[in-house]
């Protein structure tokens, strides 16, 4: 029983990494404050289910989903290039908003406010991922593949690019580079990735409703990325663990089931102001949360 538990726990925390190092790119990275990344992890989710549900591969799922939340930051992107700061989060905060809408009211496709259920597992080298032990295993190798790609990616000169674009976009266009389209193709990067992440999770949980990529699920992902730095892929996976670890004491206390989720809220309230107070740069984040 308490096996079970524990990897359900470690299931989680893969999906929470995944989509925190997605987030982590764009923000941390390239300073791009994208507060609608949840609509990406949404699309991912019910674009893999979607394709599941009706017989096809589990990895032409997850493909289809990065491949659609990809797409959505083109337009994304599209519509803000020209807008910067909290005119910037304030509109990406609303394109979260449109697709919540979407996943709620296409009732024929998303299934509205029931969701979709009876979700398949994935079948790999012809067995069906039944047990979770197996499907840990399976979301680990995901993020390992995601890991490595993420730690080239932002080792080689290209990530000094988008960090550059980050701490001084005007002097990186003076050398010819175009930080507009640097921007672009991070926040399509980690789009793509966060949608790979909603298939992972709608996967595993074989069932998905709109309320699962509503904004109150983005404080849990900001909170992962900001105690781990901005900007440290180390710092994001030791974070997911704590962040995750954290709330789950709740349930070992007695409190009221309808406490239980303010409680969580407040943990991570608390977990934020510590942080900003005597680490301000998270715990191996190298940009300043301040």
């Amino acid at each position: 029983m308490i096996a079970n538990y524990l990897i359900h726990i470690a299931i989680i925390t893969v999906v929470a990494l995944l989509l925190a190092w997605s987030l982590n790119l764009a923000l941390g990275y390239t300073g791009i404050i994208n507060l609608g990344h949840l609509a990406f992890y949404g699309l991912g989710a019910y674009t893999a289910a979607l394709i599941v549900k009706h017989g096809g591969a589990w990895w032409w799922g997850l493909l289809a989903g990065a491949a659609l939340a990809a797409l959505s930051a083109v337009l994304l992107h599209a519509l803000t290039w020209r807008l910067k700061g909290d005119y910037l989060a304030l509109v990406s905060l609303g394109f979260s908003f449109l697709a919540y809408s979407l996943f709620m009211n296409w009732v024929d496709v998303t299934g509205g406010a029931y969701g979709l259920s009876a979700i398949p597992r994935p079948q790999v080298f012809g067995t069906t991922l039944i047990s979770n032990y197996h499907y840990l295993w399976f979301s680990l190798a995901i993020a390992v593949v995601v890991g490595l790609f993420l730690r080239r990616l932002t080792r080689a000169p290209y990530g000094r690019l988008l960090e550059a674009t980050r701490d001084d976009a005007l002097g990186l266009s003076a050398y010819g580079y175009n930080p507009n389209r640097l921007k672009a193709e991070s926040l399509v990067i980690s789009a793509a990735i966060a949608g790979a992440a909603g298939g992972v999770f709608a996967y595993y949980s074989s069932y998905i409703d709109p309320s699962l990529f509503f904004i109150h699920e983005l404080i849990t992902v900001l909170t992962v990325v900001l105690v781990g730095g901005l900007a440290s892929l180390g710092g994001t996976l030791v974070a997911s663990i704590v962040i995750t670890l954290l709330p789950e004491a709740l349930r070992f206390l007695p409190l009221p089931p309808e406490s239980v989720g303010p409680m969580r809220q407040i943990i991570y309230a608390v977990v934020l102001l510590v942080i900003l107070r005597f680490r301000p740069r998270g715990i191996l984040g190298r940009v300043d949360l301040s």
